[in-house]
């Protein structure tokens, strides 16, 4: 399946004991962005296991999760190399050892005088928003939205449940439920929904296609305070209005437009200090 290759080499390392894996890909590293977005964006030396997981889940493409997340259970230590560039002394020596890439490996391989606070900034233009308005306020409810959406194998991200209404003529509340799943499964998604309505009870089913996910990742989140804050307000003064939030203890994504894209990532990676010296 997709990612077979590098799975498959992360397994026969972690079988002959490798002190590490090397994946030649079509990146040279692991860059603090998209380079083609931000030419300031800088390769990193190292990156931990998590915080790879994290941003490939989250858009970066240089790695499939199943191949970071074999690495981290075997505890293999994983290098990116780019598959086009050679030697730069032309002694056709190995590249690995003439023009290193990016390291990913444990959290304690990386001190901390190398760690940074944020370690990259992805984005993912994949995503599709639904909301449901008007979803009766009670036990049972949400449950009876995203269940069926777990059992056709449709993967939620974002969700947000708005402050509930004033009580319905029928006598119960009701609250409007926005969620994200892949754009790949929205039609898919709206027709679990649409079979689902009399027993869920929303009273519409809206949909957008024109969002996308920026994703903030980096281990030094655990120890310090305000990234969130940070990211919010970087956002708000160029007037790019989050619709949707979710965080995990290393990484913060929000949902924007679309089309501010490449205008939130590069803010946002001058304002946590990642843009190369220049």
């Amino acid at each position: 399946g997709r990612g077979g290759s590098d799975t498959s080499a992360v397994a026969v390392a972690a079988a002959m004991r490798a002190d590490r894996c090397d994946i030649y890909t079509d990146v040279d590293g692991v860059y603090t962005t998209d380079p083609r977005i931000v030419p300031r964006a800088r390769k990193l030396a190292k990156v931990t296991y998590e915080e790879m997981l994290e941003l490939a889940s989250v858009g970066a493409k240089v790695l499939q999760t199943r191949s970071v997340g074999l690495a981290m259970k075997e505890g293999v230590r994983v290098q990116v190399l780019s598959s086009f560039a050679g030697a730069p002394d032309g002694s056709g020596a190995p590249m690995a050892d003439t023009l290193p890439g990016t390291l990913i490996v444990a959290e304690e391989e990386i001190d901390d005088v190398e760690r940074q606070l944020i370690t990259g900034i992805a984005h993912d233009k994949n995503e599709a928003k639904i909301t449901l308005t008007a979803v009766p306020d009670r036990p049972g409810a949400v449950a009876a939205i995203f269940a069926p959406l777990a059992d056709a194998g449709i993967n939620v991200d974002m969700i947000i449940q708005n402050v509930a209404h004033a009580p319905r003529d029928s006598g119960g509340g009701s609250t409007d439920v926005t969620f994200t799943v892949p754009q790949a499964d929205l039609a898919k998604s709206l027709d679990v929904l649409a079979r689902g309505q009399g027993t869920i009870g929303y009273a519409e089913a809206l949909h957008d296609t024109r969002v996308a996910k920026i994703s903030v990742v980096g281990v030094g989140m655990r120890s310090h305070a305000g990234v969130a804050s940070q990211m919010f307000t970087t956002l708000g003064q160029r007037g790019i209005n989050v619709q949707a939030i979710s965080t995990s203890e290393i990484k913060v994504s929000v949902l924007i437009d679309e089309d501010e894209t490449e205008l939130a990532v590069r803010v946002l990676h001058t304002a946590y200090g990642l843009d190369a010296a220049g």
